[in-house]
């Protein structure tokens, strides 16, 4: 009876997963940073030692992808295997009421974060629109000519593939509730092509995305309008990506069965992010395509 449990908390096992997430994430970080700066033959600065071509450090060749390859398989390994655990945990009935609504508001602040993200580039977006006459003052002018968007620019035309896309995903926002709304009155079925639904318009908004900037007339490092453009937009593109992947792990878990009508949390997170996609894009819809162009 000493040990036995009387509080809704759960007081997980020791994890290694913090610690080999972290040295992953650390050897992810110095990949990329090493084999951006080292390719071009620069100093690393936090490095003490590159060749003259730029190409070693302390003997080890950094202009490939080998360190960064290392740093995200790593990285993708302890997601998989720390979200298994979590999977574990709550089908072992430790995700109680006080356990449930902690995650809920861990992913409403990583939700937030993402939020402040994105102001970030709407920020620097509007700083390069709205100021065009003054950032002409301080020598970028060859950057915009005093305008916005900027001399020479060719838009896009936002009532023909961003409109499109806007519809598609809008209509993806109305299929995952409807998925949400089946979850919740235990139709299975409803569940399963909702989320297929939401699936596919995921991955047909992506290819949209890769098409439309497969015929821009202007490029990532030729302006700042390109800079900002490609930045807010890309990685809005990336979300769109990271959000199809969690549904579809979502659908696999459902097929299986790890979803009931009362716990079905990994679902809701899924869902949750992919309406911020949602209103994202609508921001962008309006502040980059129209407004901006």
């Amino acid at each position: 009876m000493a040990g036995s449990k009387n509080h809704d908390y759960h007081i997980i096992e020791p994890s290694p997963w913090p610690f080999i997430g972290s040295v992953g994430a650390f050897i992810l970080a110095i990949g990329t940073i090493a084999f951006m700066r080292a390719s071009n033959g620069e100093e690393l600065g936090f490095l003490p030692y590159t060749n003259s071509e730029g190409q070693l450090v302390y003997g080890i060749d950094l202009t490939g992808w080998g360190l960064f390859a290392i740093g995200l398989a790593i990285v993708l390994y302890t997601m998989f295997m720390w979200w298994r655990d979590t999977v574990k945990e709550s089908h072992e009935g430790h995700h109680t009421r006080v356990v449930s609504l902690h995650l809920r508001y861990g992913m409403l602040l990583f939700i937030l974060s993402e939020v402040m993200f994105f102001v970030a580039w709407f920020w620097a977006f509007f700083d390069a629109s709205l100021f065009a006459g003054e950032a002409a003052q301080f020598g970028r002018v060859e950057h915009t000519g005093g305008v916005w968007p900027p001399q020479g620019i060719e838009t896009f035309d936002p009532w023909h593939l961003p409109l499109l896309n806007t519809l598609i995903l809008l209509l993806s926002g109305t299929t995952v509730t409807w998925a949400h709304h089946a979850m919740v009155h235990g139709d299975r079925e409803g569940v399963k092509w909702g989320l297929i639904a939401t699936v596919v318009l995921g991955v047909i908004f992506t290819i949209c995305q890769a098409y439309e900037y497969s015929h821009a007339a202007f490029g990532f490092s030729d302006n700042i309008y390109g800079a900002t453009f490609f930045m807010a937009t890309g990685f809005h593109g990336f979300h769109v990506i990271v959000g199809t992947i969690f549904l579809a792990v979502c659908l696999f878990r459902a097929l299986a069965g790890h979803f009931s009508t009362t716990k079905h949390f990994g679902f809701e997170a899924a869902a949750w992010y992919w309406h911020f996609v949602d209103v994202v894009w609508l921001f962008l819809f309006a502040a980059v395509y129209i407004w901006g162009g």
